[in-house]
């Protein structure tokens, strides 16, 4: 989601396509900046999480189960 929210707003953005309305508001052009910065962190971050978690379902199942054996 943060991804696809990067794709539309970088090309806007460099074309500085509605950034008038923002700036005549009070906003400042670093705040985008700065915004762009934190939603690229976010990317990488959930990134890393979804990495970890398939290394460790990997791990799940090359594990036997024999921890989850029933006792006949």
């Amino acid at each position: 989601m943060f991804r696809r929210v990067s794709e539309h707003f970088m090309p806007m953005f460099r074309r500085k396509a509605f950034l008038h309305w923002y700036t005549g508001e009070g906003m400042d052009e670093m705040e985008f900046a700065e915004a762009e910065s934190n939603i690229n962190d976010l990317v990488s971050e959930y990134q890393q999480y979804q990495d970890a978690t398939a290394d460790d379902e990997g791990e799940y199942e090359e594990d036997d189960g024999g921890e989850y054996e029933e006792e006949a």
